[in-house]
């Protein structure tokens, strides 16, 4: 996969919706998915109907303070967001995640948030959802404290947020659940958190700082 061609077709396009991706920068023993969290996980949230008046610009403005109160964004303004990881545009790897035998694999990805910025409207249209006003992501803060999910469902825009899903039981019972599930479509997904639930150590689950380590690039 090319530097050049990753630019065009994925950083370029988030870098118009204000995410600066910084390569190679997520840290070390960072959970490779977060699947499963229960209510009593989540720590804050909002919902918006699609008729809900200036859409993106409350979408926006509720996430920001979500991500802000939350603790989302580190000092820097930097977070992870989950990306392919194949080299593509947001089109196709929209149409292989619906429709395809074998969804594209992903991965997180760090992002710096930029003064100007729209994730819920040109963010959307990229790789943050479907189009705009109708966002889908997940986010996790660098530290692992927070995570969030974007969900466009039938009549809205459902953004919840879950703490320390790292040291969840409802998360970390699917994690283990889905690491024994021996299904073609989730063997690389299956593998990357096997190793992580067995790397897994005291200091990681304490909440700890990690190193910085290079990001989960397709080889």
């Amino acid at each position: 996969m090319g530097i050049q061609e990753r630019e065009r077709k994925m950083y370029r396009p988030l870098r118009r919706a204000g995410l600066e991706v910084i390569p190679n920068a997520v840290p070390a023993g960072t959970m490779p998915i977060v699947l499963g969290y229960g209510r009593e996980d989540v720590v804050g949230g909002f919902s918006h109907p699609y008729t809900t008046p200036r859409l993106v610009k409350r979408l926006n403005e509720d996430w920001y303070d979500l991500a802000v109160s939350t603790g989302l964004l580190d000092h820097r303004r930097e977070f992870l967001v989950m990306l392919p990881r194949d080299t593509m545009t947001s089109a196709f790897w929209l149409h292989d995640m619906h429709w395809s035998h074998r969804p594209p694999p992903t991965a997180w990805t760090r992002v710096r948030l930029l003064d100007r910025w729209d994730i819920m409207g040109r963010g959307a249209a990229s790789f943050l959802g479907v189009h705009a006003g109708h966002p889908g992501f997940g986010m996790m803060a660098l530290d692992s404290s927070v995570y969030l999910s974007c969900s466009t469902g039938e009549t809205g825009v459902d953004v919840t947020a879950v703490s320390r899903p790292d040291r969840s039981e409802n998360v970390l019972r699917q994690l283990e659940w889905y690491a024994q599930w021996d299904h073609p479509r989730n063997e690389e997904l299956r593998e990357r958190i096997a190793v992580w639930l067995a790397g897994r150590s005291p200091a990681n689950s304490s909440g700890g700082p990690c190193p910085a380590a290079p990001d989960q690039q397709p080889r």
